[in-house]
């Protein structure tokens, strides 16, 4: 699998919003974290 094709600022953002290591938000496949991305958008308008 390769590596997902995000910015390094991109990739940095998302391991600071889901406390997460920069190497495995690049390796992570990309519908994994495009869910991980919808349960952090549903957190954020609940508060």
């Amino acid at each position: 699998m390769r590596p997902l094709q995000i910015s390094a600022e991109t990739a940095q953002k998302l391991a600071e919003s889901l406390n997460l290591p920069l190497e495995q938000i690049m390796h992570m496949p990309q519908h994994i974290l495009i869910a991980k991305l919808a349960e952090l958008q549903k957190e954020e308008k609940q508060s």
